[in-house]
């Protein structure tokens, strides 16, 4: 099977992993040069990802069997609807599909008038005017969002980024002044309470195959502080779980998505691709906090690197209306932390060399996803990779132990510590991800 995959970040690297792992030829679209996904492609076409002109003469060239689109941008812009009139079928949503993740007002409308569960009280406000009555009439705490696309860092929430009416409204004439997620407006919700988690679903439309449950992080610093992020780091359990996390929990909301496609389906937009749902535990019961059209960063790294199912079958399985339900993943526990320029989360040190040792980062049975960075291919013949950081996060280290409950995921997160010795160079991580601190605390706030 021959594959063209649009995307240039850690998502993508474990996206093509899978493909190339499963026999498929990949080609590459992405605007860095990603040192990861160059290594497992036959060839790279280095252009923005939402050039769609671009892409469609790359495609055209090399008439793929499938397309797999990894990030939101793309499919925002319409890229798969333009990969499909051209006849290459796409693993990845349309556009008007992907509206429940680029507009937070589509996704809870939907929810409302199928009477999802999950669901949470919520006002939209397309205009600046009413705003700060209706905030003044709210009885419980709320957060902010713009409606459109922010990649992941437009969420405000009260107690947390700010705590009262005035500083609520400074950042909401910011969203309105400054067109934050397209100016299309912002959406007012309910603040929710508990241990947030994620689930990914691959999806043809009517059929779901759930994967493993994941838990990211987005505040930069270790405790939760700092600001967010795109996400530093992430963990699962070897049963698909969490360790706040139950089987009824976890399939109450694999039913919400469900519900979810066939809402979609029912809408005229039928859903096809990987769907990403954000929940959050609460004392009702499993809540929806958004929806992505995609794979989660750093969540794609946890599952992938798990799954024993064919990705190429997979895929195939979605543009064909012929998905299996059932996926097989490996029964092991995941860490992933992200390395990131000094500065991420505020301002970035961009340009600044990292040496990866990535026959040491081997030794100890951590794996290593590239992401934005760039790469000078004068630097080859090194004993460490050099790679050159940018404004994003630079790179995922992953390790996986068999060991069962929370014990598995202690293991490796001592692996991924080991792991990232091996990098010099100007960065930071989260180093309290997955520590048994971490985890206990986890525990500990949902009883």
């Amino acid at each position: 099977m021959k594959v063209l995959s649009i995307g240039g970040g850690a998502r993508e690297h474990a996206v093509v992993r899978a493909f190339h792992r499963a026999g498929a030829e990949v080609y590459s679209v992405m605007k860095n040069r990603n040192p990861g996904i160059a290594e497992l492609s036959r060839e790279v076409c280095l252009c923005t990802e939402t050039d769609i002109k671009t892409v469609l003469e790359f495609a055209a060239r090399i008439t793929p069997d499938l397309a797999f689109i990894g990030p939101e941008g793309p499919l925002a812009a319409g890229l798969s609807d333009a990969l499909d009139e051209k006849g290459i079928p796409v693993a990845s949503p349309s556009q008007a599909a992907a509206r429940i993740e680029t507009s937070k007002e589509f996704a809870r409308e939907l929810m409302k008038k199928y009477g999802i569960p999950g669901r949470v009280d919520f006002r939209v406000f397309h205009f600046r005017e009413g705003i700060k009555d209706y905030l003044e009439s709210l009885k419980y705490e709320y957060v902010i969002k713009p409606i459109g696309l922010t990649g992941g860092k437009g969420v405000k929430v009260m107690g947390d980024h700010f705590s009262n009416t005035d500083e609520a409204m400074t950042y909401i004439t910011e969203i309105f002044a400054s067109n934050i997620g397209g100016g299309a407006g912002v959406i007012i919700e309910e603040k929710l309470v508990g241990e947030e988690f994620t689930i990914q679903v691959f999806t043809d439309g009517e059929r779901v195959m759930p994967t493993p449950a994941v838990q990211d992080n987005k505040r930069a610093y270790d405790g939760d502080k700092g600001p967010n992020t795109g996400g530093m780091g992430s963990y699962s359990q070897a049963d698909g779980l969490l360790p706040f996390l139950k089987k009824e929990d976890y399939d109450a909301a694999v039913d919400i998505i469900r519900k979810t496609v066939k809402a979609l389906k029912n809408e005229g937009s039928t859903y096809k691709g990987v769907l990403y749902g954000q929940f959050i535990l609460t004392r009702e019961g499993a809540k929806v906090i958004e929806y992505n059209a995609r794979f989660g960063d750093p969540e794609a790294m946890n599952v992938l690197s798990v799954l024993k199912t064919s990705m190429a079958e997979i895929a195939e399985g979605i543009v064909n209306g012929s998905m299996s339900e059932k996926g097989e993943f490996e029964p092991v526990a995941t860490v992933c932390k992200y390395v990131v320029p000094e500065g991420y989360g505020i301002r970035s040190l961009a340009g600044e060399p990292l040496l990866i040792n990535e026959k040491e980062i081997e030794k100890t049975g951590a794996e290593i996803f590239y992401a934005s960075v760039n790469v000078d291919i004068s630097d080859s013949g090194s004993t460490a990779r050099k790679v050159y950081t940018t404004s994003s996060r630079s790179l995922g280290i992953l390790a996986k132990s068999s060991k069962k409950g929370n014990e598995g995921i202690y293991e490796a997160e001592r692996i991924v510590e080991n792991a990232i010795k091996n990098i010099s160079g100007r960065f930071f991580s989260r180093h309290d991800i997955g520590t048994k601190d971490y985890i206990q605390n986890k525990i500990k706030r949902m009883k």
